[in-house]
């Protein structure tokens, strides 16, 4: 069961890619990638916005989860909310126990990542990390250019609708998210 997989898919669909939710495949859970995988390998994997639902420890065996079933050369893109993203209201929604956007309760937010700890979950893990967006701990926005064909994140700079504004210069960053790319290597 090779090929590209989203990880935590929820209603999120890319045309190429494999859409599974927690019941197939669950990130906490070995035997579920064991059966899910067989002998087979990802070529890659999305996860958009599912991480920070995980504990520390549980998001770190998750990232050993994923290199095990993973190409060499493979990519996991993953995006999770940014603890340094300057906006109040933001941080209130994504905060652990907050209420979360409208539909999507965070309630059970395990933890809200800075890009330096999320990087360092990957990184213990095996994978060699580029980070494609994030704040820096003054607020100021990093991002480098990055392929949605490789795995698009919807809520980035770059595709989400509220940073509208933004991309057209006019205004400030709506959403964020830190967005990083962790490789096997080959």
């Amino acid at each position: 069961m090779g090929g590209r997989i989203i990880l935590g898919a929820g209603e999120q669909t890319w045309d190429g890619w494999r859409a599974t939710q927690r019941e197939q495949l669950d990130l906490t859970d070995r035997a579920s990638f064991a059966r899910f995988f067989g002998t087979e390998l990802a070529d890659a994997f999305l996860c958009e916005h599912v991480w920070e639902h995980l504990s520390l420890p549980q998001g770190q065996a998750a990232a050993r989860l994923c290199w095990r079933y993973l190409q060499p050369g493979g990519v996991l893109r993953v995006a999770v909310p940014d603890a340094h993203f300057p906006d109040p209201e933001y941080q209130r929604t994504v905060q652990v126990g907050g209420p979360g956007p409208a539909g999507h309760p965070a309630a059970d937010h395990q933890i809200v990542y800075d890009a330096r700890t999320f990087a360092e979950v990957f990184t213990q893990a095996g994978f060699e990390v580029v980070l494609l967006e994030y704040h820096d701990p003054s607020g100021r926005f990093h991002a480098q250019p990055w392929s949605p064909e490789a795995g698009p994140v919807y809520r980035s700079a770059r595709l989400d609708h509220r940073n509208a504004e933004y991309r057209a210069g006019r205004g400030p960053l709506g959403f964020a998210s830190i967005i990083l790319d962790a490789r096997k290597p080959a």
